[in-house]
């Protein structure tokens, strides 16, 4: 009879010790879904504000032209262009076969690279500013940061030297010099195909080269 008591007891003291512990650890488990939640509302806000940044910054690089491949009109519009955007790639041209194989290569990345403004420039037409920056060979593509002349690409060479190159070619070297966004791989791997200039020897054409 005592033996039943004495075991009543101890299975009583045993459950309370259990109902303890999981007391214990229901509050503890309630107090880490509090702080997970904290934390996830934290997250999302900092993701919504850093969604808000990137969609103003969008609205302002469109307001500016960013996202499109223009022509700059005239020399005085180039400073107030280059002012306006922090990164601007400009391309001195004229009128001949390898301008226009850059053009189509940068058309592309003006869509796919909406950060940095995309504009070219009648050499010709500008000869003070050709003057100013020592443009010689054409095409010659202006690389812009802050409003000063960072880096020149200078004609095919640095592309592989024939108008052969591809738009990833020209985007990883323009991403080399750090005037547009880029992770590693290329924005455009996987439409690689529709975005390749079809291919022409620069040596079957006589504009294939052009040096002032």
């Amino acid at each position: 009879m005592e033996n039943s008591k004495v075991q009543e007891v101890i299975e009583k003291q045993v459950l309370t010790v259990v109902q303890a512990v999981e007391d214990k650890l229901d509050e503890e488990i309630a107090a880490l879904e509090r702080l997970d939640s904290d934390d996830l509302e934290a997250l999302r806000e900092r993701r919504l504000q850093q969604m808000k940044k990137t969609a103003e910054k969008r609205s302002r690089w469109i307001s500016l032209g960013h996202g499109e491949y223009s022509e700059i009109p005239s020399e005085k519009d180039f400073f107030s262009i280059v002012k306006a955007s922090e990164r601007v790639v400009c391309h001195f041209y004229r009128d001949n076969w390898p301008c226009k194989v850059l053009d189509k290569h940068l058309s592309i990345l003006a869509k796919q690279h909406i950060e940095t403004r995309f504009v070219k420039i009648h050499a010709e037409k500008s000869p003070f500013l050709a003057e100013k920056l020592k443009i010689v060979v054409l095409p010659t593509l202006a690389l812009i940061k802050n409003a000063k002349v960072d880096d020149y690409v200078v004609g095919f060479d640095q592309l592989g030297g024939t108008d052969e190159f591809s738009t990833e070619d020209l985007e990883e070297r323009l991403a080399k010099a750090q005037v547009i966004n880029y992770e590693g791989e290329s924005s455009l791997s996987s439409a690689r195909s529709s975005t390749q200039t079809r291919s022409v020897r620069q040596s079957t054409r006589e504009d294939s080269s052009d040096s002032e």
